[in-house]
């Protein structure tokens, strides 16, 4: 096909035109998570001609997944594949031209600088506030240029941030909110069109952004509910910056701890478990001993071992997601046994 056909489109959409283009051909893209939103918005960065976009997942497919997370399958779950490399297979057959790199990882203090260090823009599609707080302390430091992007039950959040010059999300909510206090896909569910409208509005910001068009005044809180039709706008204010530790004191408290060792993951009855020293696990020779837990399966990517009421699912470095509690404690106890510390 001749090379402006698969643009032609979006060209014809004045604001963007050839030159506006051009300028997403040249851009650097990195997207933490890929749920309910960073499918949608891994799909659209793809397809809009996103030079570069640099994907990033800690996860696995699964069938509940499959209701809202646009790019998988049945078969990703047959494979067992992780999230990040099942995105990659079907972004590839998208889009040709477009450079992809999809890393299965888990973004936390210790590499969540050398992950964003070459991109224009970081676009957040992650399903809990820890990770959340340390990217954004991440790019106030670095200067990179992120949009906040949140969906639960029927509604969702899309929120730009441009380090010095807008409110950050230390400016919009102070601390993490206290365990318990916030819906989650758990407690509330989800809706997929939910998420595929913050998802898209959350594009439509980076599209902005990226080729000049995103005016820093008309920067907003923006949350939107599918099932009411309630639309908001909210102005953060830019007098929240003087009293916030990232913005005024160049403190990055999130950023400067110690990576995170336990998350509970949104939905899932799970909880995720990273060592404090990475490995490369012989799954092949651990297949042997950790078969007295319970059926086990593997691939080049993940060793999974059923053991009801529990599931543990290993990745190459050691790092581990154990469904079947909330508890950490009890996924650490579970990890020491059939792992080792």
């Amino acid at each position: 096909m001749p090379p402006d056909d698969r643009y032609s489109r979006q060209i014809r959409f004045a604001p963007l035109g050839e030159p506006g283009q051009r300028r997403l051909a040249s851009s650097r893209v990195l997207i933490i998570g890929l749920g309910a939103l960073g499918t949608v918005t891994a799909d659209q960065v793809v397809r809009a001609g996103i030079g570069f976009v640099r994907l990033i997942d800690r996860d696995f497919v699964e069938l509940s997944n499959l209701q809202r997370q646009s790019l998988f399958d049945e078969d990703d779950i047959r494979n067992n594949l992780p999230k990040a490399v099942a995105a990659e297979v079907k972004l590839r057959r998208i889009n040709s031209a477009v450079q992809i790199e999809a890393m299965v990882e888990d973004v936390n203090p210790s590499n969540i600088e050398d992950f964003l260090a070459d991109v224009d823009l970081v676009l957040d599609a992650v399903d809990n506030f820890e990770t959340r707080f340390v990217v954004n302390d991440a790019c106030a430091k670095r200067c990179k240029p992120w949009i906040y992007a949140a969906a639960v039950a029927s509604y969702g959040l899309v929120m730009p941030v441009l380090p010095g010059t807008t409110p950050c999300l230390r400016c919009l909510l102070g601390s993490l909110p206290a365990p318990g206090t916030s819906p989650t896909c758990e407690t509330a569910g989800v809706l997929a069109p939910a998420t595929h409208i913050i998802a898209s509005m959350q594009v439509a910001e980076a599209l902005k952004f990226l080729t000049g068009n995103l005016d820093p005044d008309h920067i907003r809180l923006t949350a939107y509910d599918v099932w009411s039709h309630r639309f908001q706008r909210v102005d953060v204010g830019k007098d929240s910056m003087a009293t916030c530790p990232v913005c005024a004191e160049g403190k990055f408290e999130y950023l400067d701890g110690n990576p995170l060792r336990t998350i509970t993951l949104c939905g899932r009855n799970a909880v995720q478990l990273i060592p404090e020293v990475k490995g490369d696990i012989d799954f092949n020779e651990l297949s042997k001993s950790i078969a007295a837990f319970g059926a086990v399966e593997f691939n080049d990517f993940l060793l999974r071992c059923s053991a009801p009421p529990y599931e543990l699912t290993l990745f190459k470095d050691g790092r581990a997601i154990v469904k079947g509690t909330e508890e950490a404690g009890t996924a650490r106890s579970i990890y020491s046994k059939m792992v080792g510390s």
